[in-house]
Order: structure tokens, then sequence, then C-alpha cells
């Protein structure tokens, strides 16, 4: 799907049949003819479209023949078949011509979303180096949303796990825990993505530019030390709570032992007054009775009070 976008009169992202000059290109999941229009009629570079198009390719940028690649992480959430909420990154790629700015996805993001819905403020395609920069913030900005948002999960599961004796919440700390990993090495990579442009060489560079990108700078190193610290709670508390259900566990073992113990006091008495023995004291039907209830509740009150020591 390709679609265009250029500033309207008031200043807000609307969408156009065609392509023209200072217009952004927004294309998602293109088909094979989609991804040729690209290539031939829009002079795409190939090797660009088709890293952009790759699931696995790492953020970086690159220059070839006047055009400009950068590939960017963006965090992206979804729900398992569980409900769960689950975390990870998805590259995109930006290639910028002399005369327009392609962003190219595989999947729908919420970043190309708030673009045409208008809420990046003052977005621009027309001034191509501020278009790319207010996005790279905006993607440093849905990463301190997501990791909140992952601490907060993790916290909602950390007031239910004080009694759980399940594996389903230790199971989505762990799913966290690996969305953690994601974020950290996603965010690692576009920061050196980030600061290859704010040297200046691959981009040009202007001076009203220059305050934005230390934004985008700054906001991904911020990034980078809290999914760093999440991930050192995440990674302490999983652990914790693997040892406090194992302990829940054994707790509830060690009530049903008790309850067995007990049970058995009246069945070896019975099963001796039951049995052809000689010489039992008072083999009358109340004794055993009374022996057993004796017994019992001396037996339990051991159990029970040691239990508690």
């Amino acid at each position: 799907m390709i679609k265009y976008y250029t500033t309207s009169e008031s200043g807000r992202i609307c969408d156009t049949e065609k392509a023209s000059s200072g217009c952004w290109i927004s294309v998602i999941d293109p088909s094979q003819q989609e991804v040729k229009y690209l290539i031939d009629d829009l002079g795409l570079d190939s090797g660009f479209v088709k890293s952009a198009l790759d699931e696995e390719e790492s953020s970086r940028i690159e220059r070839e023949d006047e055009q400009t690649l950068i590939i960017i992480d963006t965090p992206v959430s979804s729900t398992d078949d569980s409900d769960s909420k689950i975390f990870f990154t998805m590259p995109i790629g930006i290639i910028i011509t002399d005369e327009n700015v392609i962003t190219i996805s595989l999947h729908e993001s919420q970043l190309i979303d708030e673009a045409v819905r208008g809420s990046i403020r003052n977005l621009r395609p027309a001034f191509k180096t501020r278009f790319v920069l207010q996005l790279l913030l905006r993607i440093a900005a849905l990463f301190l949303y997501y990791l909140k948002q992952i601490d907060k999960l993790s916290s909602a599961a950390e007031q239910k796990l004080h009694d759980a004796m399940k594996n389903e919440l230790l199971m989505q700390l762990l799913a966290l825990e690996k969305s953690l990993v994601y974020f950290s090495t996603s965010l690692k990579a576009n920061e050196a993505t980030i600061e290859k442009i704010f040297r200046g060489r691959v981009i040009k560079l202007y001076d009203e530019d220059q305050d934005l990108l230390e934004d985008v700078l700054i906001e991904m190193k911020q990034a980078i030390e809290m999914a760093s610290i999440y991930s050192g709670i995440l990674s302490s508390m999983t652990e914790g709570f693997s040892s406090v259900i194992s302990n829940n566990l054994n707790i509830v073992m060690w009530r049903l032992t008790i309850v067995t113990i007990i049970m058995q006091i009246p069945n070896i008495i019975f099963a001796f007054y039951g049995i052809n023995t000689v010489d039992l004291p008072l083999p009358y039907t109340w004794f055993p009775i009374v022996l057993a209830v004796v017994i019992t509740s001396v037996s339990a009150f051991i159990l029970l009070k040691w239990k508690k020591k």
C-alpha cells in the first residue's frame, strides 16, 4: 500500500493522489508491483528498498547516489493468545531523496498512524531533515512510553504473585524480560545510528535542527538507561518469585502431609481393635473412639505448633 501526504495550508498533514516534490510517501507492506514502481518510477535504490522490507535488518544509516537510507527500530505492542501484552521491535526504513521522504515498513505501526493523524506537531514533509528528526524523536518517545507500560505490567504481576502457585504470571514476567532485551538491543543500535547523524556527515544538518537532534539523542539515552534499570529489576524479580512460587507449593504440600498423618492415626487404632488381637486394653466400642480422638487432637496440636516455629 502506497499513500502520499503533503502539508495543507493550515499546516496539517493531508493525503494527496500522486507524488509531488516535497511530499511524504508512506509505503506499508507493498506488493511486487508496488516495489517495482518504487524502483523504476520513483528511482529508489533497489538495495535500499529490499533492506527496508527486511524484518531482520538492524538499525543503520547509509548513503548511495544522492539517496540516504535510515533504518530505525520502532517499538510495537500486541496481544498473544492468552490476551497478555507482548512487546517487540520492528524496523522502519526512511529513504531521503532530493525531492521526497519515503517511509517503508512491512507492517502498520503507531508511528505512521500518529504522523498521518497529525498527532506529531508541526510535521512538514517539505523540510526533509526536520521531518525525519521529528519521526526519530517520536520513536524515542514511544520507547519510553512502552517501557513505562512494561513497568506497570510487572508491578501488577508482582501484586498477584505473592500467593501464586501457577507458572502463568511467572511466564508473563519472563515475556516482559524478553521484551526488555529486544528494546535494549534496538535502542543501542538506534543510538549508534543517531550519533552518526549527529556528526553531520550523512545528512545535511541545519542550525535550527541541532537542538532537535540533541533532544532525540537525549531521549534515546534515557530510554536505554530505563531499559537497563527495568531489565535488572525484572530479572531479580523473576528469580525471587520463582522461589516464592516454589515455597508456596512446599507450604501446601506440608499441609497435605499434616492432614495425611492426622488421618492415619484413627485408621491405625481402629485397625488394631478390628482384628483378632488378644489382650487389648478395654475392648469396648467407646474406648478406641475416645483414644483415636485424644491421640489425633494431641498430634494435630503438636504438628501445627511445630509448623509455626
